[in-house]
């Protein structure tokens, strides 16, 4: 019913940027909350950041704040993740999630996700 396709991933070195861009169909994502994950290899998928339907309310991970910011465009159905000071420990698969209304921070919260974009940071 939601389909989520992330894109902006790619190879960077430590302290570059990369801006991440998640384009919703199926269903306007205005009444929805949206989430960026990641998943390094053998670890398990962790919260990055959110943000609420509006975008007046916003949520990130403590390693990530100050660093990253999550914002959206209602009109164009798209939220993005602007990422700056990019560190190698970084390094991940990135996924955009959403729910119905308000967000949270657990992965199993979440009911649909995109098909993913490697984030690799070198140094």
């Amino acid at each position: 019913q939601v389909q989520l396709v992330e894109s902006g991933g790619g190879l960077v070195q430590a302290g570059g940027s990369l801006r991440l861009s998640c384009a919703a169909s199926g269903r306007t994502v205005g009444s929805y909350a949206m989430a960026w994950f990641r998943q390094a290899p053998g670890k398990e998928r962790e919260f990055v950041a959110a943000i609420s339907p509006s975008g007046n309310l916003r949520s990130y991970e403590t390693s990530v704040k100050g660093r990253f910011t999550i914002s959206r465009d209602n009109a164009k159905n798209t939220v993005n993740l602007q990422m700056d000071t990019l560190k190698p420990e970084d390094t991940a698969a990135y996924y955009c999630a959403a729910r119905p209304v308000d967000f949270r921070r657990g992965a199993n919260e979440y009911d649909y996700w995109g098909q993913g974009t490697q984030v690799t940071v070198s140094s």
